[in-house]
């Protein structure tokens, strides 16, 4: 063990350790990158996180950087839970719910807790965080506010940061501070504060005033767009209030480390029912999105056929898929689903949807109840082309949650089509019809070094067309360490800066995950994208994704 990990080991309340075993299991997550860290540290409590920052932060003003990085179930896609200095895991210990005000519907927990495990624990209060993403089951809190997670209920009730009250964060030097919406008058007092927490209040509020034009362009584009540092749009309001929790959810543990966090939760949708409709061509399958847009569904989701065709040669078979493959060929599904309270308005919804689309030649299934928890759970389906069994290919999630205008979708989906042909290549695509959030996989083996560079080609490919009808590569979670390098190829000089000016106030030494939230270069993705792709540290999970 080295002198560094030596000391912090007695220091911490918790455990630090350099074994090559452990480090080569944090050297991956979800995303195509490995970065193997120089130490791997499990805070037990928050004052453990307090004194690893402020030794990285005393290293940095003696010229030696130790970056930071806070790890949650390495589910990220994105590279944002990798670093080559100290891989903060926080499942291990700091994953506990401290309380829950029924009355205000207030749960207060720590960062490491599974997403799935608190909505498991508010269910029995009749409560749910509705913003839980599919990987749910490991992935955990920490992790969803570092990236403003969705999922695939946020199109009726939002993403993580609109469930998000307060938080207590860890700031780049150690110190700690609780965040929440004050007055004009208090942040006056803050921004008087000696130390790094008046500095961010004094700079942050500095940032909003000299960006003020291009802040209000962000309050007014309806668009999801994760890119950078989303949340300052909504810091400081017009009455003068002031709040940096919006900052840090989303930030991707680059502004501060959060070390426990007040959610407002909200009624748990007891009954769903669901309906799956199975289509001959894209044309009518658009066309029929348009009409159960109208209908107010908690959710709606698009699939190509070809998803369900991978998972039946994987042997995996739904009944649905498999009726309406009996007369013909299956481009696409679409799934649609309702939480009305009221058992007779969601099996009213059902039989409003069976009359619209009778004597078309569209298959249809439904189910309420337990039948139709089994149809939503439909995202497993994808894994099945995601890491295809026996086959050194693989569709990593490269292009994975960005943002199209709905009014654009079908224009974006025919010249998807036109790229396959161009690329010689099977670009599949499901995604959220309600927050115009889509999917879009890549075959390649990345065990070739002329596959990775092939990815490169595809990724900018897909970034143009992306951009090209007025979407955005970073909406469903932030551009971590893989896709700096295109999506910051669209912004201007001054969303630039601002971007760097953020991060310069809340962390001037660059401690907290260097590398994250900034323009990477095909030259360090080439180094951080390595051998083959495979989900083997979620082989205690459902192997969906």
């Amino acid at each position: 063990m080295s002198k560094i990990a030596t000391y912090l080991q007695s220091h911490i309340s918790g455990e630090v350790t350099t074994q090559s075993g452990v480090r080569d299991a944090m050297e991956r997550d979800a995303s195509v990158c490995r970065i193997q860290p120089e130490m791997v540290i499990y805070p037990m409590v928050t004052n453990d996180v307090r004194k690893v920052a402020r030794f990285s932060w005393q290293l940095a003003l003696k010229g030696h950087l130790l970056p930071i990085t806070a790890r949650g179930g390495g589910s990220d896609q994105t590279g944002a839970a990798l670093t080559p200095g100290v891989s903060l895991v926080f499942p291990a210990h700091m994953d506990r719910v401290f309380e829950f005000d029924p009355k205000q519907r207030l749960v207060r927990v720590q960062p490491g807790i599974m997403f799935k495990a608190l909505n498991d624990a508010l269910a029995l209060h009749g409560m749910m965080i509705p913003s839980a993403p599919v990987s749910a089951a490991y992935s955990t809190i920490g992790g969803a506010l570092a990236n403003n997670a969705t999922g695939p209920l946020s199109g009726k009730y939002g993403d993580t940061r609109a469930y998000t009250n307060q938080l207590e964060v860890v700031l780049a030097n150690g110190d700690v501070i609780q965040t929440g919406r004050i007055s004009r008058k208090e942040l006056d007092r803050r921004k008087g504060r000696e130390g790094l927490e008046g500095d961010i209040y004094r700079g942050i509020d500095a940032v909003i005033e000299d960006n003020a034009e291009l802040i209000d362009q962000m309050r007014r584009d309806p668009s999801r767009n994760n890119i950078g540092y989303a949340g300052i749009a909504d810091v400081k309001r017009r009455d003068g209030s002031f709040d940096l929790t919006p900052l840090f959810v989303g930030s991707q543990g680059t502004l501060g480390i959060i070390s426990e966090v007040i959610m407002q939760a909200t009624e748990l949708a007891q009954n769903h029912s669901v309906a799956i409709f199975s289509f001959r061509d894209r044309e009518t399958a658009h066309d029929a999105i348009d009409v159960l847009r109208q209908r107010g569904p908690a959710y709606l989701e698009y699939y190509d056929g070809a998803v369900f065709e991978y998972a039946a040669r994987a042997g995996k078979t739904y009944e649905f898929y498999r009726m309406a493959r009996e007369g013909g060929e299956v481009v696409a599904v679409v799934v649609v689903g309702f939480d009305d309270t009221s058992d007779r308005a969601r099996a009213k919804q059902l039989k409003k949807l069976l009359r619209y689309f009778a004597g078309s030649d569209v298959v249809i299934a439904t189910a309420e109840g337990d039948g139709a928890y089994e149809l939503m759970s439909l995202h497993g389906a994808s894994h099945y082309s995601l890491v295809p069994e026996g086959r050194e290919t693989a569709r990593p999630p490269v292009a994975d949650g960005f943002y199209v205008p709905y009014d654009r979708f079908e224009e974006f989906h025919t010249a998807l089509k036109q790229l396959e042909t161009t690329l010689g290549m099977e670009l599949l695509l499901s995604g959220r019809m309600l927050e115009s959030n889509y999917y879009v996989r890549p075959s390649v083996e990345l065990k070739r070094s002329t596959d990775r560079t092939k990815l490169f080609k595809i990724m900018d490919a897909l970034t143009t067309l992306i951009t090209a009808h007025g979407g955005h590569l970073v909406a469903e979670a932030g551009e971590g360490r893989l896709l700096g390098a295109y999506a910051h190829k669209n912004l201007d000089e001054a969303q630039m800066y601002m971007i760097a000016e953020i991060k310069r106030v809340c962390d001037p030494h660059g401690i907290l995950n260097p590398g994250v939230k900034t323009t990477t270069t095909q030259d360090d993705l080439a180094h951080m994208i390595k051998g083959g792709y495979d989900l083997s540290q979620f082989a205690q999970y459902s192997p969906s994704l």
